[in-house]
């Protein structure tokens, strides 16, 4: 029984994600689309941040490698490749970049590394800048849509209509989303219950121990750097679907900022923990803008009248977030949720032990009793 509630417990959210293309509308799944593509990439800085113990400011570097890696294979100007082979490339091309990158992550760490990696955000936005032919420049590129085997995942392929719902591009990216997001845990969760993710813990805990136990640490820390930009660019890739056009200024420190506030809140080292704060950080804004008119001190977007727009507002809020996590909940939301369902599976009462006083009690009563009966059974 206990199995089949386990099983239940992950099929039914599934079973949920799959069938609500066919009754939201698409400004939902566009939401839906953004944190898919965050979740990725959270876990990957999850394993990097939270596993391996590893500061990284840089994440947004390597998702726009994964971005306009992808728009420049595919697309023109650019080798023109079919679109899933770009895509896969792309994904390669975040891990090559993380390659070069991981001599530094093997040998520095903590706050070092954390300011190492913040080189990679502002130079790669001077190259996203200046790089016409390859990124657009300042006004960005166009984003080619992704097919594969002739079936097309924008809103100029032909017509597609299930049971009666048409799929457009978001219906279409959505179950793409929720692929490669099935692909992204399958992945992560093996790498954390394997060798790999056991020898990244005790790195966490010690190097020294983790030396003796026969981990080489400068290698370890570079395959979780690599693996991490490798995630980072898959998410990029996806972002990059999802927006149809990429700029140079979304990839900026703010969106490695939001990165670390997504596996804060989520909780330090857990695929789930780092898939709900990236859902949280990601769905807040864009809510918040939606509903705008209806928030109170929240201006709509564009107003102009000097008032705290959605955004803001939104980074406001999981800024608070992240105090009241550290706070009260240093594990994060995941273990929060492990802590509540841990309680919840305690008894409704236990049996209470006696005290001192009553076992003092009880055994005076049997001595009374007892004398009682001995006097009983002496009396001629």
């Amino acid at each position: 029984m206990s199995e089949l509630l386990r099983k239940a417990r992950f099929l039914l959210p599934a079973l949920v994600l799959c069938v609500l293309p066919f009754y939201v509308e698409a400004f939902w799944l566009r939401v839906g689309l953004f944190a898919m593509a965050a979740a990725i990439g959270a876990v990957g800085l999850g394993l990097l941040a939270g596993t391996a113990g590893q500061l990284s400011l840089g994440h947004a570097f390597f998702l726009a490698v994964g971005a306009y890696g992808y728009a420049w294979l595919a697309g023109d100007p650019g080798p023109g490749l079919p679109p899933l082979l770009a895509l896969v490339l792309a994904v390669l091309l975040a891990g090559v970049a993380g390659g070069l990158f991981s001599p530094v992550a093997g040998r520095v760490r903590g706050i070092y590394l954390g300011v190492a990696t913040l080189a990679l955000v502002f130079l790669g936005h001077h190259v996203l800048l200046t790089a016409d032919s390859v990124t657009g420049g300042f006004n960005g590129r166009s984003v080619p849509p992704l097919t594969i085997g002739g079936f097309g995942f924008s809103d100029t392929d032909p017509e597609l209509t299930v049971l009666g719902v048409p799929f457009g591009a978001e219906e279409r990216l959505w179950y793409l989303g929720l692929a490669l997001l099935a692909l992204t845990w399958f992945t992560a969760r093996g790498i954390l219950k394997g060798r790999p993710g056991r020898a990244l813990a005790a790195l966490r805990d010690s190097e020294t121990a983790a030396a003796v136990m026969g981990v080489h640490v400068a290698r370890a820390r570079s395959a979780a750097f690599v693996v991490s930009s490798m995630y980072a660019g898959l998410a990029g890739a996806l972002l990059a679907l999802a927006f149809r056009r990429i700029v140079p200024d979304y990839f900026g420190l703010a969106l490695s900022v939001d990165y670390l506030a997504m596996i804060v809140i989520g909780g330090l080292g857990s695929v789930a923990g780092a898939t709900a704060g990236a859902v949280f950080v990601t769905a807040l804004p864009l809510l918040m803008t939606r509903y705008a008119d209806h928030l109170p001190l929240v201006a709509t977007p564009g107003s102009g009248d000097g008032s705290i727009g959605p955004t803001e507002a939104a980074r406001y809020l999981y800024g608070a977030a992240i105090v009241v996590i550290l706070l009260y909940a240093p594990d994060g939301l995941h273990g929060l949720a492990r802590r509540l369902r841990a309680r919840r599976r305690k008894p409704a009462a236990d049996t209470p032990r006696p005290t001192s006083t009553d076992t003092h009690a009880a055994d005076t009563t049997d001595t009374t009793a007892t004398t009682a009966v001995r006097a009983k059974e002496h009396t001629p």
